[in-house]
């Protein structure tokens, strides 16, 4: 901490939910080695909320007292090793000293910056939906394959320290005081789906002899047999054939399980993968939307939505759309043609009124999207209805206050109908995208540039349709 500059230090502010001080901090130009140095009358003139000067305060203590510990672990391990020779010599000292540096580095570990979305549900101190808990895991799993060189084998002591630094920044994730062995388990779950795929290790098909695995039987589908770094979603079954009675006890329980307040996720997969067969015939088929809903109401869902794309396609459509609005935001928002569009205007007025950069990012991310239909010269009205009322039966956007932070809303509508809620832009676009594929919706000519252009990108065509 001591070497961090004022924007990391900044950063490391936000992930604990004191964003509110970043501009005071940059103001004053505290880095890493001036954090450390603040005393009680420091921080009573940099931060007005006493609240926020308790919650600084304990974790800068928290970070001396660590850092003393490890001092004086240090220390102990050069003065003290001769009175062990027993235990601290040849081998013993190697392998004393690679856990004393394991120690060391998980005991400093920093949880990762979680992109905007994510953080903007934490900072809301609500305890978030399935989809946000899996990008939480994911990006806790990746963080920790980095942090661990690489390595897709932490050991529960790693566990343990990577669990306890989410429940300590975030301690309503901490549920009824059962969220660390929930959170815990989902951790080590994932890492166990990203291992999945690896097949051609030669140890781990001996384990898997050893252990009683069936040679030359699977159960995964191709989609699961991708890239582990394409795989967001979990697909744990491949789809098998049922009779209809048997298809009818799945139909039932998710429309009843889709009721529930609380549901049973897990489940809710292997059921959608199951039935998904007799699911896609009735789309060819082309039977109405109400019907395919009311049998299959979790179609509804963002997660599952996107979960059903990527059954079709083998493709992440949320973690591509992302990577999409990142790469062109800024080449969208700099074209002529858009310059005076109502959209850029509006843009403009609200970002006077923030510092941020999240939030500065997701305000021209948003209006990047919105603008797709007018850089490509399509019709915009079939792509969002901002600020207005839905007019079209295609998949389209709903899009209110869309630069207003606390009352912006996104929705998805087929055939005038909402179909779900979304948190933000990127999950909208995915959406919509994600729409015309699962749904086996023509799409418009008069919105056939724009979406060619994104599934261009989607799909990772070498030639991708230009601006």
């Amino acid at each position: 901490m001591e070497s961090w500059s004022v924007d990391e230090v900044c950063n490391w502010l936000r992930q604990r939910n004191l964003g509110e001080l970043v501009p005071k901090f940059r103001e004053e130009e505290v880095s890493g080695a001036a954090l450390l140095a603040l005393n009680d009358r420091m921080v009573q003139q940099l931060v007005k909320k006493i609240g926020h000067q308790a919650v600084l305060m304990d974790l800068i203590n928290k970070y001396q007292q660590q850092k003393n510990g490890l001092e004086s672990l240090t220390h102990c391990c050069e003065t003290d090793s001769p009175k062990f020779p027993e235990v601290i010599n040849g081998k013993n000292l190697k392998s004393f000293f690679a856990r004393y540096k394991t120690l060391q580095r998980t005991s400093s570990y920093v949880l990762p910056d979680f992109p905007y979305d994510v953080k903007y549900i934490l900072a809301e101190k609500k305890c978030p939906d399935h989809s946000t808990r899996i990008r939480i895991i994911e990006f806790l799993q990746a963080d920790m394959t980095k942090y661990l060189g690489g390595s897709l084998y932490p050991n529960c002591h790693q566990y343990n320290i990577v669990v306890n630094a989410l429940l300590q920044a975030y301690p309503f994730l901490n549920e009824d005081g059962n969220g660390f062995l929930l959170w815990k388990q989902a951790l080590k779950d994932r890492f166990k789906y990203v291992r999945r795929s690896i097949e051609d290790d030669e140890q781990v098909l001996r384990n898997k002899c050893k252990f009683g695995h069936r040679r030359g039987q699977t159960r995964k589908s191709s989609f699961a047999e991708s890239k582990p770094d394409d795989i967001q979603l979990q697909v744990e079954e491949e789809p098998v054939h049922l009779e209809s009675s048997a298809m009818d006890v799945h139909i039932k329980w998710l429309k009843q399980e889709y009721m529930k307040t609380q549901r049973n996720w897990k489940e809710v997969d292997k059921r959608m993968n199951v039935t998904i067969e007799i699911r896609r015939k009735m789309i060819i088929d082309k039977a109405p939307l109400k019907d395919i809903l009311r049998l299959f109401p979790f179609l509804r869902c963002p997660y599952q939505l996107f979960r059903e794309f990527q059954l079709l396609t083998h493709m992440d459509i949320y973690k591509k759309t992302v990577e999409i609005l990142e790469i062109y935001s800024e080449n969208i928002l700099s074209l002529y043609v858009v310059r005076n569009n109502p959209i850029i205007i509006m843009l403009q007025e609200n970002l006077k009124q923030h510092t941020e950069e999240d939030i500065l990012k997701y305000m021209k991310m948003t209006a990047a999207c919105l603008l797709l239909p007018d850089v490509f010269g399509d019709d915009s009205s079939l792509f969002a209805a901002v600020n207005e009322e839905v007019k079209v039966v295609t998949p389209v956007l709903e899009v209110k206050n869309p630069f207003n932070i606390n009352s912006c809303e996104f929705a998805l509508y087929v055939e005038r109908e909402e179909l779900a809620q979304l948190n933000d832009c990127t999950m909208a676009l995915a959406a919509l995208v994600a729409a015309f594929h699962v749904f086996d919706i023509p799409c418009p000519k008069r919105i056939h540039r724009t979406l060619n252009f994104l599934e261009s990108l989607v799909f990772e065509v070498r030639s991708p349709a230009p601006f």
